[in-house]
């Protein structure tokens, strides 16, 4: 019976190991309330305010023109030649076209200059959560942001954000 009981014993000793083994830490973080801390930020955003102005001005400037053609168009409309009427109608329908695709392309490169703007200000954030992480000895780092983290138990992990701006405020 002893020797059973021994036996059954160090059968359980691995269970017994695992059970006390420590889980991993881990790290969380906002990047987009991070992002804006970066003193860089403000720079990126007053760049793409100012590159947005001036896309707004040709678009406004574009459509300006094109109304003031159309409203000739329009007011000299009863008097035109049947291939003149089409001829302009022809050059409204072109220049309409062409002030579409440019409010299309200025949107598409707005975007990028964004993108482009915002991608130093993100690497830098990033990088100090890769030191964090390391310092730490964290297993892993999550970006919390959108929701994509519901839940968070508090002795397992931990909030990155004041560590960030922290190191970000140095």
């Amino acid at each position: 019976m002893k020797k059973q009981l021994l036996f059954l014993l160090f059968l359980m000793l691995p269970l017994l190991s695992q059970a006390q083994q420590v889980l991993p830490k881990f790290g969380y973080f906002n990047l987009s309330s991070l992002i804006k801390m970066v003193p860089e930020y403000a720079v990126a955003q007053k760049n793409i305010a100012d590159l947005r102005a001036k896309y707004d001005a040709e678009t406004k400037r574009s459509e300006d023109e094109f109304n003031k053609k159309y409203e000739e168009f329009l007011d000299g409309q009863r008097d035109f030649a049947p291939s003149i009427l089409q001829k302009r109608q022809a050059e409204l329908q072109d220049m309409m076209e062409r002030n579409v695709a440019f409010k299309k392309e200025s949107q598409r490169l707005l975007a990028q200059a964004e993108k482009n703007a915002m991608q130093p200000v993100k690497d830098k954030v990033l990088h100090i959560i890769q030191q964090l992480g390391r310092e730490r000895g964290y297993a892993f780092v999550l970006n919390a942001d959108n929701d994509a983290l519901p839940y968070v138990n508090l002795a397992y992990g931990d909030n990155l954000n004041d560590a960030v701006m922290s190191v970000l405020h140095r």
